[in-house]
């Protein structure tokens, strides 16, 4: 790892600016302009492929619909503006991975416009990330070059998979506000159903342009591009390793090169690959082969309707649970769980039993999820009635909090009724006054030296105490309660 040491008033001196490209793989079945499948996880390469994707002389493009219909709904999920006119263009370049020597993309009329994304930072600062556009286009295939080999391999499978690339305004100042906005477009667009998004499988992947300049300038200055970023910690470590490389240069009196730029994650650095081509470089023109993209109101209007509550509704819904930030954000992070606890608060429960249930959800979240590799296929099939009784059986006393949890692991996996679970698991708590009293005297008894220390006032004993009452309960039994009756009997 290649270690930049500059001095904390240096690094003061200047300001970073950021903007970042998201490039979102959209769930269609079939790929942007082809009817062939768009999952090649695991497939052979050049397998899922059509006369298209390799751009051979005679074939025409045909429009996947569904493409367009989650690109809508990508563009509700950013609060951006959904255009009623939109059309491809033909962006010239050529690599061995891009047979056609163009892509299809938008240029200057994209589906979705300007918008906007709030995001509240873990230190509590709220900010605004403003959204140019999120434009159609496909992707290019893969390059794969064999180690100690002076040749490439072309995997073309993911040609002509269908893209949103995410384009931000340069409102973005700190290495932690870029991984929070990579790690919110990732909830916007789970949440939207849009894509599976996952960072592993490459469904997101992120552009990062940085530029420093003196603090107070006006004037940004010349901005480097890291390309392909596919977790959120790399965001934030090439950020923070590219904003130091840049000051060092200013500080020694050279300049910042505009270049492309790749993430080396073992080593910790950004390497230089490329110079930055302007738009004029990759000589953009209409497609003749696709028809514009023609929207009315209101199926812009209809397909908003289909989008279930998003983050920030969530985050308002579980304001009066007073979770802190990493509880909030541990629910907010699983669609599945925050659409259980939103059916929760809907029901009206009385606000004890919805704070339990958060807790329980994130606590279940927490110990199941990984931030940069997860499987957002899994479903989560807790019924919020289901959660509710649980809850209630714990408030009246007939489960205790870890038979509880128990039981939450059985509902995540079955639709039962929990009292049935818990009667059937031998869960159910003594709530016979008179039995629980008598497993108290009995370990009273057995137990002199504990009870002679709590009478002392050593009140750690207690804990040893009531673990055996557990432990000659079979767990079953309140400890709550029997807290109550031991310190009634000293």
């Amino acid at each position: 790892m290649e270690v930049i040491m500059l001095d904390q008033n240096i690094i003061d001196k200047y300001e970073m600016t950021i903007g970042m490209e998201c490039h979102v793989q959209l769930k269609t079945k079939t790929k942007l302009f082809a009817a062939v499948n768009n999952d090649a996880r695991g497939a052979m390469p050049n397998t899922t492929v059509s006369e298209i994707c390799f751009g051979l002389p005679g074939t025409l493009p045909v429009l996947n619909k569904e493409a367009v219909h989650l690109a809508v709904r990508a563009g509700h999920a950013l609060n951006s503006k959904i255009n009623l006119f939109s059309k491809f263009d033909r962006k010239h370049y050529f690599y061995p991975d891009l047979p056609m020597g163009y892509q299809i993309t938008q240029f200057e009329h994209p589906t979705v416009g300007m918008g906007k994304v709030k995001l509240k930072l873990k230190s509590g600062d709220e900010i605004k990330v403003g959204i140019t556009r999120a434009h159609l286009e496909a992707d290019a295939g893969k390059l794969t070059h064999p180690t100690g080999e002076n040749y490439s391999l072309v995997d073309l499978n993911r040609a002509g998979t269908p893209l949103i690339e995410i384009v931000s305004e340069p409102d973005i100042h700190s290495a932690e506000a870029a991984k929070a906005f990579a790690h919110e477009l990732n909830l916007l667009m789970r949440y939207a159903d849009v894509s599976d998004a996952n960072l592993y499988y490459g469904n997101m992947r992120f552009d990062v342009n940085i530029s420093i300049a003196p603090k107070g300038s006006k004037n940004l200055g010349t901005r480097a591009e890291i390309k392909n970023l596919n977790s959120f910690r790399a965001v934030e470590s090439c950020v923070n390793y590219e904003f130091e490389r840049q000051v060092e240069l200013l500080e020694k009196g050279e300049r910042v090169v505009q270049e492309t730029r790749g993430w080396d994650d073992a080593k910790m650095i950004t390497i230089s690959q490329r110079s930055k081509e302007d738009a004029q470089d990759y000589r953009y023109m209409p497609e003749p082969d696709i028809p514009p993209i023609i929207l009315t109101q209101d199926y812009i209007n209809e397909v908003q309707k289909e989008l279930p509550a998003m983050p920030a509704e969530i985050r308002l819904a579980l304001g009066p649970l007073n979770l802190n930030y990493s509880q909030q954000e541990t629910i907010v992070e699983s669609p599945d769980l925050a659409m259980v606890i939103m059916e929760v608060i809907k029901s009206g429960t009385p606000l004890q039993h919805q704070k339990r249930i958060a807790n329980w959800l994130q606590i279940y979240s927490s110990s199941a999820s990984n931030e940069d590799d997860r499987d957002s296929s899994a479903q989560i099939n807790l019924k919020p009635q289901s959660l509710i009784k649980l809850s209630e059986m714990v408030e009246a006393g007939s489960l205790n909090s870890s038979a509880a949890k128990d039981i939450l692991a059985q509902l995540i996996i079955q639709d039962k009724d929990p009292e049935q679970l818990a009667e059937e698991l031998n869960l159910i708590q003594i709530s016979d006054s008179n039995e629980l009293e008598r497993i108290v005297d009995q370990v009273m008894k057995d137990n002199p030296k504990p009870v002679l220390d709590l009478k002392s006032g050593e009140e750690k004993a207690i804990g040893f105490i009531v673990g055996q009452v557990m432990k000659i309960s079979g767990g079953k039994a309140n400890p709550a309660e029997a807290q109550k009756i031991i310190r009634s009997k000293i």
